[in-house]
């Protein structure tokens, strides 16, 4: 059995993104399961570095297939496939956050001097590409990176971590170009002291 399927299986594998979505619209299993074997684990890695938490990530991914997979008859095949999953991957974290945040607010409580605490979250999981050789590197990079402010962390692991260009990225996020250039500078910038302290000087 294993020997008549391979044949399709390497065939499925070596098709264009766009040619797998018409494959999964038209019902075909094997677009649309070609399509999540490309694309989960780097979608895992861009949540889990916008949102920190990375049993989080895994459950948005599922949540990112699944909106994937209702909107595939919407997809233009003019647009590169990854720009549009990052975009649904990008939207999801967003809506993620902010309920996060809606929750934390909901959590703080005042002390009976009148000061706001709220309460002590638990430091984030490793991944699992952190138990590499250069996992203290990468970890030390990783905690400059979280450091940053949202909007200059996600622009940042868009251009380092994924290889999106600069126009790629301002169409994942929706931001002007201009902006999206001038963000991953300043992102840069804060960054370098940080990473000089640790006693990194080129990532």
């Amino acid at each position: 059995m294993s020997a008549v399927a391979s044949p399709t299986l390497s065939r499925v594998a070596s098709l264009a993104d766009p040619e797998l979505v018409r494959r999964a619209i038209r019902g075909r299993d094997d677009g649309f399961e070609e399509l999540v074997r490309r694309y989960q684990r780097p979608i895992v890695s861009y949540v889990y570095r916008m949102t920190g938490d990375y049993e989080a990530a895994l459950d948005l991914t599922q949540d990112v297939f699944i909106k994937v997979y209702g909107s595939l008859a919407r997809y233009r095949s003019e647009y590169k496939f990854s720009t549009w999953i990052y975009r649904i991957a990008h939207n999801t974290a967003i809506d993620h956050l902010r309920r996060q945040t809606t929750r934390e607010q909901e959590l703080s409580a005042r002390t009976p001097d009148g000061e706001t605490y709220e309460r002590p979250v638990a430091s984030d999981a490793p991944t699992p590409e952190q138990l590499s050789e250069r996992a203290e590197r990468r970890a030390e990079i990783e905690d400059v990176v979280q450091q940053l402010p949202p909007s200059y962390r996600e622009l940042i692991v868009l251009r380092h971590a994924h290889d999106l260009s600069y126009d790629e990225i301002a169409e994942v996020t929706g931001l002007p170009l201009g902006t999206v250039k001038n963000r991953i500078f300043r992102a840069r910038e804060a960054m370098r002291q940080p990473l000089r302290d640790r006693g990194i000087d080129r990532v």
